[in-house]
C-alpha cells in the first residue's frame, strides 16, 4: 500500500524496495509524470544529503517509513528526508563498533542489511542470514546469493540459471568475491538490526526449502539435502513466494 490507511496525506515505503520502486512511487503519489523523482534525484544528488561512503549512490538510503505528504510535497524534498532517516540510524557508536567487529565498514554493514532484507522475511531468519554472510566473508568465501544477481538484472526471482552465475556485472556475487557495491534495496528496521547483531552461529549456508522453512546449516552435505528439498518442494509448487537463496556448496 503507497496511501496509509491511518492518514490519506502519506506516502508509506515497504521495508526492501529498490530505489527504482520508490522512485515510481513518489511520482505515483505526487501526481507526476514516471521519471521525474528519477530526474530530480540525478539533478540533485548533491542535496541529497548521502554520505561520502555511498558516492553518489542513493540505494539503501531511502529508509522504509510512512512520510507525510502535503500541497508542498516535492520529490526532492522526500527523497531528502528518507535519506536523512537513514543517515541518522546510521550514525552512531553503536554501528560503528558493529562493523568493526565483524571487519567491514559502516556502509558495509548497509549493504549486509539489504541482503538480509532481500533473502529473508522475518527478523530472526535476518539475524541468521547476515551471520551467514559474515562467516562466509570471514573465510574469503563468495557469497553466491541469488539477490543481488536479480538486482543486477532489475527482477525478482527464485530461479538463477547458470548463465545466471556467469553474469557479467560487480552485483554478480558467484563471480566476484566480497560484497556486492552498493545495497541492493532499502532495508528497515528488522534488517539493520541483524547486520548490527547477527544471530550467533558457524552457519554457512542456508535455503528457504519452502514458504516459512528456512534452514541453516554448516555441513555442505547437509546443504545438498536441503536443496534437493528445496527443488523437490519446487516441483510440486512452480510458484513459490518464498525467499531466500542457497550459497553452492562444493
Amino acid at each position: 500500500m503507497l496511501l496509509d490507511p491511518a492518514n490519506a496525506n502519506a506516502l508509506t515505503i515497504p521495508e526492501g524496495w529498490r530505489t527504482t520502486k520508490v522512485y515510481a512511487a513518489i511520482d505515483t503519489r505526487l501526481g507526476l509524470p514516471a521519471g521525474t523523482t528519477k530526474a530530480a534525484a540525478e539533478e540533485h544528488l548533491a542535496d541529497l544529503g548521502l554520505p561520502p561512503d555511498a558516492t553518489g549512490h542513493p540505494e539503501g538510503y531511502l529508509f522504509p517509513a510512512t512520510y507525510p505528504i502535503t500541497g508542498e510535497s516535492t520529490p526532492l524534498g522526500l527523497l531528502q528526508e528518507m535519506v536523512k532517516e537513514a543517515t541518522g540510524r546510521l550514525d552512531g557508536t553503536t554501528v560503528n563498533e558493529a562493523a568493526a567487529n565483524n571487519n567491514v565498514t559502516p556502509y558495509g554493514l548497509l549493504v549486509i542489511a539489504s541482503l538480509a532484507q532481500a533473502e529473508a522475511d522475518n527478523p530472526e531468519d535476518m539475524a541468521k542470514v547476515a551471520r551467514v554472510v559474515y562467516n562466509r566473508l570471514a573465510k574469503n568465501m563468495p557469497l553466491q546469493l541469488d539477490s543481488t544477481i536479480n538486482y543486477a538484472l532489475g527482477r525478482s526471482t527464485l530461479t538463477t540459471t547458470v548463465t545466471d552465475t556467469k553474469l557479467d556485472s560487480p552485483f554478480n556475487t558467484y563471480a566476484h568475491p566480497g560484497l556486492p557495491p552498493t545495497p541492493i534495496g532499502n532495508p528497515g528496521r528488522d534488517a539493520l538490526r541483524a547486520a548490527i547483531h547477527p544471530a550467533d552461529g558457524d552457519w554457512l549456508y542456508f535455503v528457504t526449502v519452502q514458504p516459512g522453512d528456512t534452514r541453516f546449516t554448516d555441513s555442505s552435505d547437509q546443504q545438498r539435502k536441503n536443496v534437493d528439498e528445496f527443488n523437490a518442494h519446487r516441483a510440486q509448487n512452480p510458484s513459490p513466494s518464498a525467499a531466500g537463496s542457497s550459497p553452492d556448496v562444493p
